[in-house]
């Protein structure tokens, strides 16, 4: 779903799940195919987000995604299956991980701006990866990533602003969670095909969302959610992951995770057309820098 930034060996880094692609011939460039899928995947992974933050009812609408989405992958993961039994403990941990996240995206996007949420959650949870890796694995920094969480960090002041702290809490839980999945997920796609292991997480998660929302508020909500609004966002999840795959075809992982980021300023601009948001220039100066920073941070 859309899904989000991650490193080598994650969801992101996985094209293993296809047959090989052709192979660029200056790895240190970004071959154009290579650059128009992962622009693709930034403008379609923004534009889902769009489509939920827009919606009435926020988490009626997510309940409907996430299903969609979930369906939507299960055709194709079943064509290059391969799961082991050692993923299981990544796949309950991401799919628990997720769950929160998706609860936590749906409360926020009901009750702060999107061009707020959105570049604090995607350019401050590779920052906390960063740290993480500082942290308990004892690995070492670069000046390019030292400059870059500076960067990421102006960013965060600058999209928050003096007096809008409710949206910058939404944005820095979920990259909180964004960091914690992307590491399970970095683990768990060493024990399954990619696609395999997308598609059992987004079933469980997914589904247990559902689940969970018509529990608590019955299921009228959901039939008045339904429409081409969730169902889009459902599947424009999944087209936006396959884009980045199929990117991964013909360019590092790092390279297409550093163009992939430029959906935070897709976010930011749709925040502003779209949603009718007061997107000032502080704001939007805030996004090009977490842009530049995340981009450090990848390459």
């Amino acid at each position: 779903m859309g899904r989000r930034r991650q490193g080598r060996g994650s969801r992101d880094a996985g094209a293993r799940a296809l047959p090989p692609g052709p192979r660029s011939r200056a790895e240190a460039l970004v071959p154009a195919e290579a650059l128009a899928f992962a622009l693709a995947a930034a403008v379609i992974h923004a534009s889902w987000n769009v489509l939920l933050a827009g919606a009435r009812d926020v988490e009626a609408a997510t309940a409907v995604a996430l299903p969609v989405s979930a369906l939507a992958v299960a055709p194709v993961a079943a064509v290059w299956w391969d799961l082991h039994a050692s993923a299981w403990p990544f796949v309950a941990a991401s799919s628990a991980l997720e769950l929160v996240y998706f609860a936590l995206l749906a409360t926020a996007y009901r009750r702060a701006e999107l061009s707020v949420v959105y570049p604090l959650a995607r350019g401050f949870a590779p920052v906390l990866v960063l740290l993480g890796a500082v942290v308990f694995t004892a690995a070492t920094t670069s000046t390019r990533q030292v400059v870059g969480v500076l960067l990421v960090a102006a960013g965060i002041l600058f999209v928050r602003g003096v007096r809008r702290g409710r949206g910058a809490g939404f944005g820095l839980a979920i990259a909180i969670v964004i960091a914690a999945y992307t590491v399970v997920d970095k683990h768990g796609v060493q024990h399954a095909a990619p696609l395999a292991y997308l598609e059992l997480v987004t079933a469980f998660m997914g589904f247990a969302y559902f689940a969970g929302f018509v529990a608590i508020r019955g299921a009228r909500p959901l039939r008045a959610a339904w429409g081409w609004r969730p169902v889009a966002a459902g599947l424009a999840s999944f087209a936006a992951y396959g884009l980045v795959l199929a990117a991964l075809q013909l360019a590092s992982a790092a390279s297409v995770a550093a163009v992939r980021e430029t959906g935070v300023l897709f976010a930011t601009a749709l925040g502003a057309v779209v949603l009718k948001e007061n997107v000032t220039r502080w704001r939007l100066a805030g996004a090009v820098l977490v842009v530049g920073g995340t981009a450090l941070l990848s390459l």
